[in-house]
């Protein structure tokens, strides 16, 4: 399923994948960190909160990461928060080791796409992700949906927040 013109980078851009709703199923996925496979199995029975960027080595996502690394050590234990990028790993790593961010789970998609064609978030000019937040809750059910339609604007983080403290 191809969405043309949702995502602006530079200019309009296709998305591939479906436009999720709250109330969908949370498709599982599988994505890698350079050393393990983690997959949607992993973050079962707790919320999760799915925060996806563009690119780690740009302001607006490096800012979204922060933000919700914030949330990540203010929440502990009762959350799971995963950034999902097409960066390679080592770019994620070295990234995360110079802004000490270590709350969150972070993940790439690089290597077939598969989480954006199936949240709905992979660029198709590009083989990036687009921004987009999603909370799921310990069920695997959707609670929130942002598709930020313009790459360089942030989300709306306390209506992401908000929908996750509701779950706890």
């Amino acid at each position: 399923m191809e969405r043309p013109n949702a995502f602006d980078f530079w200019g309009p851009k296709t998305l591939i994948g479906p436009e999720l709703k709250p109330g969908d199923p949370a498709p599982a996925f599988t994505l890698t960190t350079g050393k393990d496979t983690i997959s949607s199995q992993q973050f079962a029975g707790k919320p999760l909160v799915i925060s996806v960027i563009p690119s780690i080595d740009t302001g607006v996502c490096s800012k979204q990461t922060r933000r919700f690394n914030q949330e990540a050590a203010a929440l502990g234990d009762a959350v799971n928060i995963l950034t999902v990028s097409a960066d390679l790993p080592f770019a994620q790593g070295r990234w995360c080791g110079a802004e000490g961010v270590d709350k969150v789970v972070m993940a790439s998609d690089h290597l077939d796409m598969s989480f954006g064609a199936a949240y709905g978030t992979y660029v198709k000019e590009l083989r990036i992700e687009s921004r987009a937040v999603f909370v799921v809750d310990k069920d695997g059910i959707i609670r929130h949906v942002e598709y930020v339609p313009v790459a360089g604007h942030e989300p709306n983080y306390d209506a992401a927040l908000a929908a996750l403290k509701e779950l706890l």
